[in-house]
């Protein structure tokens, strides 16, 4: 019968890396990088290497060494303490779950709306100086470029608009629009009324062409 793998079983490049952090999580103390390297069977500067890395994401750490005397100690490492923050994120399971939950309550577009309101509060600060009408849609454009919607002004028999020509969560639009649609209106609601801009979002257009949506707005024709 064969032995099980040890943390030094695994040969792959790929793999060295969590060699060294499994070597650090397996010890009862801080360990040294020939310490590493003798146990790994590598030479101490692919230790060296892999442990640089881990200290710069988080997985691993420097230990000030507790002895006192001539000559310069060797520097001890040992793994953060925690949940590995280095394994896979999920978060569009996450978007999926609470958005199929939300989808199931009969009020769930007034819930959604108010959560985008709430949520710009947090993406946007209110100016140092009132905002006029432009200055406001301008602004809009930008927070909707950085969010990722490729927002483009428009105008249509007088009306000011906003194309949003891609959807940040597109797939989930397409199953469950009574809930992410009502958030991007919000969203942008949200967002004038924290600028106490002169502009309202009034609607928003869902997929008026393949790869359209609108956002309708108001102005108010006695602010510049």
């Amino acid at each position: 019968m064969s032995s099980a793998p040890t943390v030094s079983s695994v040969s792959q490049p790929w793999g060295r890396r969590e060699d060294v952090l499994a070597a650090l999580r397996h010890a009862a103390d801080a360990m040294t990088i020939v310490n590493i390297a003798e146990q790994l069977e590598v030479h101490p500067n692919t230790v060296r290497f892999h442990l640089d890395a881990l200290v710069a994401d988080g997985r691993a750490e420097r230990v000030e060494p507790g002895r006192k005397g001539q000559g310069r100690p060797p520097q001890l490492y040992r793994a953060v303490a925690g949940m590995d923050p280095g394994g896979t994120r999920r978060y569009r399971m996450l978007a999926e779950i609470l958005t199929s939950a939300l989808a199931g309550d009969p009020n769930a577009s007034a819930k959604a709306l108010e959560a985008g309101r709430a949520w710009a509060g947090r993406l946007s600060h209110p100016p140092r100086t009132k905002l006029g009408v432009r200055a406001s849609v301008n602004r809009l454009v930008r927070l909707l470029e950085d969010l990722g919607f490729s927002p483009q002004r428009r105008e249509s028999d007088g009306e000011v608009q906003v194309g949003l020509r891609h959807c940040p969560f597109l797939e989930l639009a397409e199953e469950a629009r009574a809930v992410i649609c009502p958030i991007h209106l919000g969203l942008m609601q949200g967002a004038m009324a924290t600028w106490r801009a002169p502009v309202a979002v009034d609607r928003l257009e869902p997929f008026v062409e393949p790869g359209l949506c609108l956002a309708h707005l108001t102005l108010d024709a006695e602010v510049s």
